[in-house]
């Protein structure tokens, strides 16, 4: 089997590679979990090699995307400024030294002020315009780090990111909350009860927060609830500060189940009905448009 090019989207964690066939099709579809954060960038080559080797041809394009593109990964891609174009008019080629074999690398979009920087996100919102054609309005992006994005005329045109999944790993596991908190479950009530309560006082967030080990210790309340609760703090005082962005917009939301519903059900509460995308295949549509892109300017 040679495919017509190999899409890629690179991480910090792992790696998923898809061969793409001259019709577009899926052909097939891999992964590694040697993401950026464990390579040098004269070793990406390598697993490259090692994961998708049997699907080069004499001649092997390669379009990726994410953390590959970082300072510390592959090659540096440098930023877009927006506003610009969601699907970018140029990349930046990896070094390689296999012949016939190119590797092409999309650029993150930067933010000059207030600053901020999505390396990833780009391609998934590519990805969603290219399924949804003249889409104006918000894009909301949950994960470790969550984006918001004001998305038109195929332009981002401004965006904002919180760290709301990265302090909720962060108080679950290395704080007094540690104690109190669930691996896992989830509790839809607990969650919606501390979403209304700290969206009607953004400000009582810090001594909420404690209140959950307090509650354990006085009132020995299940840790599946309190584990719902924090989840539904965090998010509030995320949807609150947000509240620009999404107010009187139409709103998509682009991510796995896990991380989205718990965003859908906060705008569902603000009377927001948000259109759903899943991640993976905004990402391979997104690649898909890049390389559309690629081919067009050759």
């Amino acid at each position: 089997m040679t495919p017509h090019w190999i899409a890629a989207d690179w991480g910090t964690s792992n790696a998923r590679f898809w061969a793409i066939g001259a019709d577009g099709a899926v052909m097939d579809a891999r992964a590694s979990d040697k993401g950026m954060g464990d390579l040098a960038p004269s070793e990406f080559e390598g697993v490259l090699t090692d994961v998708c080797g049997d699907w080069f041809g004499g001649t092997t394009h390669v379009v990726a995307c994410g953390m590959v593109g970082s300072r510390q990964g592959w090659v540096e891609a440098p930023y877009q400024t927006a506003p610009c174009a969601v699907c970018p008019s140029t990349m930046v080629t990896a070094p390689v030294t296999r012949a016939g074999l190119t590797v092409h690398v999309i650029p993150g979009i930067r933010q000059t002020s207030p600053a901020d920087v999505m390396r990833g996100e780009e391609t998934q919102i590519a990805g969603f315009l290219a399924h949804n054609k003249d889409w104006d309005g918000v894009i909301c992006l949950p994960g470790t780090h969550t984006k918001w994005v004001h998305v038109s005329a195929n332009e981002v045109v401004s965006f904002q990111t919180f760290m709301t999944g990265e302090m909720f790993a962060m108080l679950k596991d290395a704080s007094v909350l540690r104690h109190s908190i669930a691996p896992t479950g989830w509790d839809d009530d607990a969650f919606c009860e501390a979403l209304n309560a700290i969206l009607s006082k953004p400000e009582s967030l810090a001594g909420r927060l404690f209140s959950i080990r307090a509650d354990q210790l006085v009132n020995d309340t299940n840790d599946v609830t309190l584990r719902a609760r924090l989840s539904g703090l965090l998010i509030g005082a995320e949807i609150a500060a947000a509240k620009p962005y999404w107010l009187g917009q139409r709103v998509a939301v682009i991510g796995a189940d896990a991380v989205s519903m718990p965003y859908v059900a906060a705008l569902t509460a603000q009377g927001i009905t948000p259109e759903r995308a899943d991640v993976t295949e905004m990402t391979l549509a997104g690649l898909k448009a890049a390389h559309i892109l690629l081919e067009t300017a050759q």
